[in-house]
């Protein structure tokens, strides 16, 4: 049964997904593509992090830093190109088969150094270790005064993918609602392989897991690379979206709004964050147009979801205890 509504309820928010643009033509509210667009974003960089706080019980508070990683990856190349200064001997591309692939594996690189060295502590100290590497990403961002400082960087246009015109709004809707699901199948499948019950043997016993032969690190930062590459891309699709990148993108309170909507939708279930995205960026859209300090009414929300839905939003809708 709950196998059954677990499918019923994946296949129901993929067909509004599919449906929004027809919706938003009918209603004459193009809003909505946008809006939902910006929902596909964040749910790839909320389902990123919930890879590793709820399976792999690493509590980051620093993946706000890979976000904008991959954001001025693209804005700085785009840079580049528009004046013809070329970067490293590179003339630059607004190709996105050439520039977001770099811009992944920025992320990934950054991930592998930064998770290397904040493995080597855990509970309290990863958190603040994980926090202290965003600040000192954000502040290099700051001192890039060429690239703007602290008032960020715009971009001229989208990247270009052969035959698809990213410039509409609708094409690139689409292809964010097609890279999301694909993310979310992979992420799935990583959690149903080896590899995953392995990581969540160590969460739930790292003791007994070590006892039986697995070495933490190589599984845990594994999952933080990962995890690194996939909010890489939700930076790459985000600074495509907004033609805007900024140091603001990698603050503690960015990641604070990606854990929370990873605790909203349900940590360790992979299709929760999804939802949780949906009703963070949702609820904030609804607030803001009642007061502007709508985190007042945000945080008695979340904090009642923690109370009487440990599982999340998507717990409730699936009552299973592996809802992943």
């Amino acid at each position: 049964m709950a196998a059954g509504r677990k499918f019923w309820l994946n296949l129901a928010g993929l067909a509004v997904f599919v449906l929004v643009p027809a919706v938003a033509g009918l209603a004459d509210k193009p809003f909505l593509v946008s809006l939902f667009t910006r929902f596909a974003v964040y749910a790839i960089a909320a389902v990123s992090l919930d890879l590793v706080l709820g399976y792999g019980a690493l509590v980051s508070f620093g993946h706000a830093a890979f976000f904008a990683l991959g954001g001025y990856v693209v804005g700085i190349v785009a840079f580049h190109t528009a004046d013809g200064s070329g970067l490293l001997g590179w003339a630059g591309t607004q190709q996105a088969l050439i520039l977001w692939p770099l811009a992944i594996a920025v992320c990934a690189l950054a991930g592998l150094v930064i998770g290397f060295l904040s493995l080597r502590t855990s509970g309290v100290q990863f958190i603040m270790i994980t926090l202290a590497f965003a600040q000192m990403v954000y502040f290099l961002l700051v001192g890039l005064m060429v690239y703007g400082g602290d008032d960020g960087l715009a971009i001229a246009q989208r990247n270009t993918l052969p035959g698809i015109d990213l410039g509409h709004p609708v094409v690139y809707y689409y292809l964010c609602v097609a890279l999301l699901a694909a993310w979310v199948f992979l992420c799935r499948r990583i959690v149903g392989s080896r590899f995953g019950m392995a990581l969540r043997s160590l969460k739930q016993n790292r003791r007994r897991s070590i006892a039986l032969g697995l070495a933490p690190l190589r599984y845990q930062l594994t999952a933080f690379v990962v995890s690194a590459a996939g909010t890489g891309l939700a930076g790459v699709l985000w600074a495509n979206y907004a033609l805007f990148v900024s140091p603001d993108m990698t603050t503690w309170q960015k990641s604070g709004e990606l854990m929370a909507m990873v605790i909203l939708g349900g940590i360790g279930s992979i299709f929760g964050p999804v939802l949780g995205a949906i009703a963070f960026i949702g609820l904030e859209q609804m607030l803001t147009g009642w007061t502007e300090h709508w985190m007042l009414l945000m945080g008695p929300a979340l904090v009642l979801v923690v109370l009487f839905g440990r599982r999340g939003l998507y717990g409730l809708l699936v009552p299973e205890r592996d809802h992943g």
